[in-house]
C-alpha cells in the first residue's frame, strides 16, 4: 500500500479501491500539539479497537461515518473523505483550555452543551475560529457549519448515554468530518480516549489521556480498563 498522509497517531495508505483506505494506528503519543512526545508498545491496537467500537455503536444510533471494518492488531479501512480542516469540539463540562480562556470554574456542567471550531493547522497551533472565519477561509456555508453543529451534537448524545452506562462522564470531546465523493459529510478521523475526556462519576479519575499530559497514571492501563468498560455495556 501506498503512504497517503502520516500524522502525529496514525498512518493513511492507499488500497487497490480508489475510494477506501487503510488507518494504521500508531504506538506513539503526544500532547501540547507535539511538545511531549514518547513511544508506547500497545496504544496503536488499543486506540484501534477502541475507536472501532465506538464508530460502531455511533452507526447502530444512525450516525454515519467514514470506519468500514476493523481489519487487525492496529488497522481499519474507512471511506476516502476530503477532511474538513476543522477540529469540532463539544463541551458538556468546564476542563482544559476553556477554564483559562473564560475563566469558568473546572466541572461546572454548561446548561447546554458548547459546540467550539478549531482550525487544524499545527503551524498556527490550532487556533480557535469564528463561523464568520469559516466562511473567510472557504471551509464552510453557514449550511454547512450548521450541519457540523447538528452533527456533533447528536454525536454528544450518543456518546453521553454510552458512556452514563460505563460510569463515566463525558466531559468534553474533539471529533472531524468530511466528505465523501458524493459530497455526504461523514464523522471521520478517530474517537477514543486520545480526543476524549472522561471522568469517573464517583472518584473523577481519568480515563482519558490527560494521565498522560499530567503524569497521573499509566496511559495502557487507562485505555485497557476504558476498553473493558465499553466491552461490559
Amino acid at each position: 500500500m501506498t503512504l497517503l498522509y502520516e500524522g502525529k497517531a496514525k498512518s493513511v495508505y492507499e488500497t487497490d479501491d480508489k475510494n477506501v483506505l487503510s488507518i494504521e494506528y500508531k504506538d506513539e503519543v503526544t500532547a501540547g500539539n507535539g511538545e511531549k512526545h514518547d513511544f508506547i508498545p500497545g496504544k496503536g491496537h488499543l486506540n484501534n479497537i477502541i475507536s472501532a467500537a465506538l464508530f460502531e455503536r455511533l452507526h447502530a444510533f444512525g450516525i454515519p461515518s467514514h470506519f468500514i471494518a476493523k481489519t487487525g492488531e492496529a488497522s481499519q479501512l474507512v471511506k476516502r473523505v476530503d477532511i474538513i480542516p476543522l477540529e469540532v469540539v463539544v463541551r458538556n463540562t468546564a476542563a482544559g483550555n476553556i477554564v483559562k480562556r473564560l475563566g469558568v470554574t473546572e466541572g461546572e456542567v454548561f446548561e447546554t452543551p458548547l459546540v467550539e471550531f478549531y482550525l487544524k493547522e499545527d503551524s498556527l497551533n490550532d487556533p480557535i475560529v469564528t463561523e464568520d472565519h469559516i466562511k473567510l477561509l472557504g471551509h464552510g456555508t453557514d449550511s454547512n457549519v450548521a450541519e457540523l453543529k447538528e452533527k456533533a451534537l447528536a454525536v454528544n448524545e450518543v456518546l453521553t448515554g454510552i458512556m452514563n452506562k460505563m460510569n463515566l462522564t463525558l466531559v468534553d470531546f474533539k471529533i472531524e468530518f468530511g466528505r465523501d465523493v458524493e459530497g455526504n459529510i461523514l464523522l471521520a478521523d478517530e474517537i477514543s480516549p486520545d480526543t476524549c475526556r472522561l471522568w469517573d462519576k464517583d472518584t473523577n479519575e481519568n480515563f482519558d489521556k490527560d494521565v498522560y499530559r499530567n503524569d497521573t497514571g499509566s496511559l495502557i492501563d487507562t485505555y485497557n480498563k476504558f476498553y473493558n468498560k465499553l466491552e461490559g455495556i
